[in-house]
Parts: structure tokens; C-alpha cells; sequence
């Protein structure tokens, strides 16, 4: 079945990914839903780490919890929360995961038009299940964004976030962050596994240059995360830097606020890259075991920072040969000299 029309006033829902990244790179595909002409605001079921996401897009109406945990079944929730959405009277539903559980709740809203790639042989839960080319759509971001089109679409914008401007204010402020410096900020964490995380004493010593250059330097993660920060911030290098651990004292949505204000941004491939990457700030990317032909972060204003290595990409949550050298032998000196390309001329992030 292909695609039918639907007016500008039709009520649109999406079922949204579990991982942050993932829903970042999500926001194309609204952006040409509207660019198509759905007017209404769009209704995402999302997990509840991933809300302060898709907040901070444009064109959102509810944000509505996931029914179940990652990872569960749960029929009996799913079933409720599809019922329960009956009265919305949703024309359309696009289901981002390809698993066959995610498709349950648009088919238990009874969604007349149901969108997504055929994932977990789903043909009986979607109206319009589309096998996936993964050669003409290597990208994420342009996988989600092709099922806004019925043929398919040419490339797609990159994925944009609107900070809260009153909510970075109020945590300045209560954060205790002086203004009036450049500001460099590291993500060390990344929730799928060590394999995606740089050395800590790289950081820490990345974190030491910048310092010498007049830069504050913040370190941002869930957590999840704080145990790596921790051990950042132990270093040596990292406290002759005056590093400011934040890692578990800020929200993700007011994370995604200070990564606005920065003057440069080093991550791992994670959540909190796509972020930077999506309210535009100077980012330098890391990559080891994942590949940024896959995810990349989207925007002019990022570098990718990688050594060629014969077993880099290997998608493993940890180096399965034990000497992790796509990350260890890509030296601070590497990652400084991008971050000094990519800000060479910058000033001082402009405060709001």
C-alpha cells in the first residue's frame, strides 16, 4: 500500500527510538512531514530519557511515555496505551525501531496508515512495511527521514534542537558556572560500552592544552556516566585543568543547553554528540570501534577525529582483541590539533 494523502490538519504520531542518538537523528523526518504539509503538531511515544529530546524539537505536540521498558515485551501495556489512543484519531503513524513490538501500539490505535521498514517481518502490524536499501540509505538519519516520502527522499537536513534559553539560565546559576570564558566541554561517557570511550588520560591531558589556552573546561554525562568523569577528573591533568565534573548533576534537556554556550565540544560517539552536532556548536567527534558512516555527527561545524586501523569498526561494546587501539593510539595531540583548526578565529561562545 502506498502512502495516501492526509491534510495539513491530520494528526501525525511517531514511535520514537530508545537511544538518545537515535532520537536526535529522528528530527529530519519531522522536518519533512512538515515541509510536506502536516500543520498539526507532531505526537511522539518516546522513553523518558529520550522526552527532553524530541521538548526541544520543532513541531512537537504530546510527548507520550513508551509504554514499556527497552527491551520488553509487555503486550498487556501495549495493548492499553494503543486503546487508549483510539480517540486521538491519528491518520498516520511512522515506527522508527524495526522490532516487531513497537509496531503493536499504532496497530492497537487502530492507525489507519502505519509506516515503517519490515524489521521483525511485521507485514500484518504495518499498512506500509518497506524493505530498507541499505546501500542507497547507509545513514540513520536518512533511513528515518525516507519514510516521509513514498519513493524514498533525496538527503536529508541535518537534525536540529532548539535550546531552552530560560532553563540555561537558571542552571548557570545554580550550577555555579562563571561566564565570560571560552568554554570546552567533554563527553566522556557512552552508554553502549567501553569500546566507544576514549582513554580517560587522554581527556585529561586534551583537557590540559585547552586549559593553557584560556578555555573553562566542563565535563557532561548521566549518571550513568560518573564513574568515567569521576576518573577524569582524578587525573592529574584534569585537575591542573580545574575540570568541573557535571556528569549526574544536570537533566539531559539541560545538558543539551550547555552544549549550546560552548566554544567546543570533544565527544565519543554518543548521545551528547548528535546534541552538540544539532544546536551547532564547534564539535570534535571520536570514533573507535563504530563507524561514522553510519552516525555521523551532522553539521559543518564538526570534525571526525579516527586512526585507520584494519579491525576498526567492529560494533563490539568492548575491544574483542583486549588492545583497544582504535582509541588509545588516537593521541590528545591528534584531537587538539582538529579542535584548533575547527575554532581557529572563534571567540568566546556568545552568551544569551
Amino acid at each position: 500500500m502506498s502512502l495516501q494523502p492526509v491534510t495539513a490538519e491530520a494528526r501525525v504520531l511517531v514511535v520514537a527510538p530508545s537511544w538518545v542518538g537515535d532520537a536526535i537523528l529522528s528530527e529530519p523526518l519531522l522536518a519533512r512531514l512538515r515541509d510536506a504539509g502536516i500543520g498539526a503538531p507532531i505526537d511522539v511515544v518516546a522513553p523518558p530519557w529520550c522526552a527532553p529530546v524530541y521538548a526541544r524539537m520543532r513541531g512537537i505536540g504530546r510527548i507520550i511515555d513508551a509504554p514499556a521498558a527497552h527491551g520488553r515485551f509487555a503486550l498487556g501495556a501495549r495493548r492499553r496505551a494503543g486503546q487508549a489512543l483510539r480517540n486521538e484519531r491519528y491518520a498516520r503513524a511512522y515506527v522508527l525501531p524495526n522490532t516487531w513490538k513497537s509496531a503493536l501500539l499504532p496497530w492497537f490505535a487502530r492507525i489507519p496508515q502505519r509506516i515503517g521498514y519490515v524489521g521483525e517481518a511485521r507485514y500484518g502490524l504495518l499498512t506500509e512495511a518497506r524493505r530498507l536499501d541499505r546501500r542507497a540509505l547507509p545513514r540513520l538519519v536518512a533511513r528515518y527521514a525516507a519514510l516521509a516520502s513514498p519513493r524514498g527522499a533525496a538527503e536529508p537536513p541535518a537534525p536540529l534542537l532548539v535550546p531552552d534559553r530560560a532553563n540555561l539560565e537558571a542552571a548557570l546559576v545554580a550550577l555555579g558556572l562563571p561566564r565570560g570564558r571560552p568554554i570546552a566541554i567533554v563527553c566522556p561517557g557512552a552508554e553502549f560500552g567501553p569500546a566507544k570511550r576514549w582513554p580517560v588520560e587522554h581527556f585529561g591531558a586534551l583537557a590540559k592544552l585547552l586549559a593553557r589556552d584560556g578555555y573553562a573546561v566542563w565535563a557532561i554525562g548521566s549518571p550513568n556516566d560518573k564513574p568515567v568523569t569521576a576518573a577524569l577528573a582524578a587525573t592529574g591533568d584534569a585537575r591542573e585543568a580545574g575540570l568541573v565534573d557535571l556528569a549526574g548533576r544536570t537533566d539531559l534537556g539541560t545538558a543539551i543547553d550547555l552544549l549550546s554556550v560552548a566554544t567546543l565540544v570533544v565527544s565519543n560517539d554518543s548521545g551528547l554528540m548528535h546534541a552538540a552536532a544539532a544546536v551547532g556548536v564547534p564539535l570534535v567527534a571520536l570514533f573507535g570501534s563504530s563507524s561514522p558512516a553510519y552516525t555521523p555527527p551532522l553539521s559543518p561545524r564538526a570534525r571526525i577525529a579516527k586512526i585507520e586501523i584494519e579491525c576498526s569498526p567492529c560494533f563490539k561494546r568492548e575491544c574483542p582483541l583486549g588492545h583497544f587501539r582504535c582509541m588509545r593510539d588516537l593521541s590528545p595531540r591528534i584531537v587538539y590539533n582538529l579542535a584548533r583548526q575547527l575554532t581557529a578565529g572563534h571567540a568566546a561562545a556568545e552568551w544569551p
